[in-house]
């Protein structure tokens, strides 16, 4: 691949976005519903909401990644922080530069909205993908945890 081009997710890309999406989730070891997966969809197709979202496509105009991302207020900053939520690329897309083009993406989003930040979380052992984060930004050596309120 010589290049990918990342445009905002919109409704006409779902059969585009659905298995990357699924194969993210496989990833992860989770299983979300078809009603959850749809609402999803629907958040970051909706310009008037606050997760958003954007699919990388190669020159061929094939779907080989997504970023989700939304804004939240701080404490610690006069602008929000942008919370980078998703990112995937498909196996045979790795190593391209789709991932790094999809942060980038987020990170000129976020600019332009006057956030303090871009920030995410991975999972430890996830060494392919901590090879990129530690290429285009600083690990914080934040320990992450939940409560699980369901």
């Amino acid at each position: 691949m010589s290049g990918v081009r990342i445009e905002r997710l919109v409704d006409a890309d779902r059969d585009d976005w659905l298995p990357l999406w699924l194969g993210y989730l496989e990833f992860y070891e989770t299983d979300l519903s078809a009603e959850q997966t749809a609402l999803t969809f629907a958040r970051i197709t909706d310009p008037d909401d606050v997760v958003h979202g954007a699919i990388a496509r190669d020159d061929e105009g094939r779907a080989v990644g997504f970023v989700h991302w939304l804004t939240h207020a701080s404490t610690w900053s006069e602008g929000p922080y942008c919370y980078l939520e998703d990112l995937f690329v498909s196996p045979e897309a790795r190593g391209t530069g789709a991932g790094r083009s999809l942060i980038a993406h987020v990170t000129t989003w976020a600019r332009a909205a006057a956030c303090a930040k871009v920030y995410w979380l991975t999972q430890s052992h996830n060494a392919t993908a901590r090879a990129l984060y530690d290429a285009v930004a600083t690990d914080t050596g934040f320990v992450h945890y939940e409560i699980d309120l369901a």
